[in-house]
């Protein structure tokens, strides 16, 4: 069964050409749907920034839910050219843009991007065995790419510590052997 869009402008459209022989753990259904409904107050209208992309769910389901742009970042190749293809067929390429990129080379290309601390929400689903949440905060804070009122959401393992002292941990959702770790700036409140 492949994955489909849950609510929005694209409700129960589906992600199509996901491979199977890559080592992708897509978001679970029941957690991207606790995950929006959690964020629903801040997505319309949003930049939101979808770290790690994979298939693209994420940010997909972002623009299908009302945020304005969602930019996508993902070092494999296959599943950029795989995302690039779902945009179009989606006609959503006017409020997406795709970037093929390592992010643990760091993020300083998105410092004012647009002109402006741009995102509004930022999402990260990296791979859990390679244990690099905490690495990817220091990457967002250095790059000073969050808005001042602005979220990260991170998908991890419930084994991986997450460990941060330039973002604020506010909530944590467990799903199984998943967490969603929320962070916001440091003195500001949600």
């Amino acid at each position: 069964m492949g994955i489909r869009i849950i609510a929005g402008k694209l409700k129960k459209r589906e992600i199509k050409g996901i491979p199977k022989d890559k080592e992708l753990r897509p978001i679970l259904s029941r957690i991207k749907k606790s995950l929006f409904d959690i964020i629903r107050p801040k997505i319309i209208g949003a930049k939101f920034l979808d770290l790690y992309a994979g298939t693209g769910s994420v940010g997909i389901e972002a623009v299908s839910r009302g945020a304005d742009l969602v930019i996508f970042v993902e070092v494999d190749e296959k599943l950029v050219k795989i995302l690039k293809k779902n945009l179009e067929r989606f006609k959503i390429e006017n409020q997406t843009e795709v970037y093929q990129r390592d992010i643990l080379l760091g993020l300083e290309w998105l410092k004012d991007f647009k002109g402006e601390k741009f995102f509004d929400i930022i999402f990260m689903g990296p791979p859990y065995k390679e244990k690099i949440v905490s690495r990817t905060l220091e990457l967002i804070s250095d790059a000073g790419i969050l808005k001042e009122k602005g979220i990260i959401i991170a998908q991890h393992h419930i084994k991986e510590k997450v460990e941060t002292d330039k973002f604020n941990l506010f909530r944590t959702e467990k799903y199984g052997d998943s967490i969603l770790s929320f962070f916001e700036n440091k003195n500001v409140a949600m």
